[in-house]
């Protein structure tokens, strides 16, 4: 495929998922600029990022970094913001403090503290957005990474008081046990009242990351801020291996 045949149709996919977006925004009762798209590129090539980003994307999601620290070294002439939404291990904060805006995926308070000191050496901020597992019992993680609903304040305590670091808001991603498996505008519904208790404490934590290219419209109908779509936009991703 020709560089003008991909644009074609990442311009064709664009349009698309903007029109689902604005639908879903007027059926809510939601202004359209209400609702950002992340575009998650992960397994795509800088190419398509650049292509993206000439398409008018401003921000890009990751979710491994030895995929995600070269292509956002490609692309460092570009207008992007680089979300980090992947479970993140200790060893590669550093390397994410380097290029990302945002980390999506902060679930325990060992990363807090990696995550901070990185970030202060880098000389940058970093916000966070705390990963809820809906699918977590009290004091454990999810299958996909997150913290339990019951230890969202003590972690945003964490990011709140710590050097280098922003707290955003609040991001998760539908999960496939427990009790809101299936039911993704249960799961965001209950991601918002998490999100209102939070507010309370911490104003500025304004962000909702969830819904992705199946379920955004559950997303937006429950009032999340952000929406991160990767297949619906790039295509049906190759096999890993």
């Amino acid at each position: 495929m020709t560089d003008d045949d991909r644009r074609t149709q990442l311009a064709d996919n664009l349009a698309r998922v903007e029109d689902r977006i604005s639908a879903a925004c007027a059926k809510a009762g939601r202004p359209r600029d209400d609702v950002e798209l992340i575009v998650v590129t992960k397994t795509y090539p800088a190419s398509d990022v650049r292509l993206l980003a000439e398409l008018g994307v401003r921000q890009v999601a990751e979710n491994r970094d030895q995929e995600a620290a070269p292509k956002a070294a490609d692309c460092a002439d570009l207008p992007l913001t680089w979300h980090f939404v992947g479970q993140l291990q200790t060893n590669k904060v550093r390397s994410v403090a380097g290029y990302a805006g945002i980390v999506q995926s902060v679930d325990r308070a060992r990363l807090v503290t990696a995550l901070s000191r990185e970030a202060v050496r880098a000389g940058r901020e970093l916000g966070c957005l705390i990963q809820v597992a809906l699918d977590a019992e009290s004091g454990r993680q999810g299958a996909r990474g997150g913290v339990a609903p019951d230890g969202v304040e003590a972690l945003a305590e964490a990011v709140a008081a710590a050097q280098g670091l922003r707290l955003d808001g609040v991001m998760t991603v539908a999960p496939l046990a427990g009790p809101y498996a299936g039911r993704q505008l249960a799961a965001f519904e209950r991601l918002m009242e998490i999100s209102t208790d939070l507010r309370a404490t911490h104003p500025a934590a304004t962000m909702v990351s969830a819904g992705m290219s199946a379920d955004l419209e559950d997303a937006v109908a429950a009032g999340a801020t952000h929406v991160r779509v990767g297949t619906a936009v790039l295509g049906v991703r190759p096999r890993l291996g």
